[in-house]
């Protein structure tokens, strides 16, 4: 892996960097995009090395790191978002230590949100089993006890299929059949939904793909529950780091710009990112990211 390459951090102009394992993390950039119309965004799907949620923590991190460390010397990133909780959780701190003097922003399950809106005080959270595994997770849910009602639901395989709907075609609609089973199937586990006492009123999206299986999660939940996604709150603390860094894009005539980074198919990552979130987008291209030298846990 060649070493980090250095730019002037008082750099405005430099991009953005987005990552997950998929297409998750585009519903991240989606927000990123809204609340940051200046900025030039580099999203890379790490795709041949999905899905992170079904991994060990070793994994992750060495593919999180590999991946934090192409976009900074190859795309010279004044920024990273890493727009997946399962990397968050389990490689965000190996993240920040390797590179200190990069403003990093993490996403984690809307849990807080959640507490505070809840009115039957009940709250659901769907996520990876890698998400809900992880001690980070733990940490928060402990800070929040009493608080609400937590009913944690691991969705294995949801993301993956999630990812296979995003196709197109015949195997997109397999994909998206498959998806409907598995959002009926973890949602009905989980006890009543609704707004009747004792049943859960609010759903936690506790990964960043599940927000593109929203209209599948609101066939099964009905009305009355209320879904929780990070993307908003990401997207403000990101502006925030940026404006206290004195990195944020000062020049408002600057057109945003969006480049489209694959480790698999950059023909899926073009058509989930044409639907979801639109306008001119650069085409998507395949890269090639090596495991980086050392001690850290190649992908199984």
């Amino acid at each position: 892996m060649p070493p980090a390459r250095s730019f002037d951090p008082a750099s405005a102009a430099a991009p953005i960097g987005v990552f997950d394992s998929g297409i998750g993390g585009l519903s991240v950039l989606r927000a990123l995009r809204a609340e940051l119309p200046h900025e030039r965004f580099v999203y890379l799907a790490d795709s041949a090395h999905a899905p992170y949620g079904e991994r060990g923590d070793a994994p992750v991190i060495a593919r999180s790191q590999a991946v934090a460390g192409h976009l900074r010397s190859t795309h010279g990133i004044k920024a990273l978002v890493v727009a997946c909780n399962t990397a968050t959780a389990a490689a965000i701190h190996e993240v920040r230590r390797l590179h200190p003097d990069l403003p990093v922003v993490g996403v984690e399950p809307a849990l807080k949100p959640a507490a505070s809106t809840t009115r039957t005080g009940n709250v659901g959270v769907i996520a990876t089993r890698g998400t809900l595994a992880s001690g980070k997770f733990a940490q928060l849910l402990a800070s929040l006890q009493g608080q609400a009602r937590f009913t944690l639901q691991a969705c294995d395989g949801l993301a993956s299929a999630i990812e296979r709907a995003a196709a197109g075609g015949m195997a997109g609609q397999r994909g998206a059949q498959e998806v409907a089973a598995l959002v009926e199937k973890y949602l009905l586990a989980m006890g009543p939904l609704g707004q009747q006492a004792g049943a859960i009123d609010t759903l936690v999206l506790g990964c960043t793909h599940y927000v593109f299986a929203e209209d599948a999660l609101r066939r099964v939940a009905g009305p009355g529950v209320q879904l929780v996604e990070t993307g908003l709150p990401v997207a403000r603390r990101a502006h925030r780091l940026l404006g206290e860094t004195g990195l944020l894009s000062r020049d408002d005539a600057a057109p945003q710009t969006v480049e489209l980074l694959a480790t698999g198919a950059a023909q899926q990552l073009q058509a989930a990112a044409a639907r979801w979130l639109g306008g001119p987008l650069m085409p998507a291209q395949r890269v090639e990211i090596p495991a980086m030298a050392g001690p850290a846990s190649p992908w199984p």
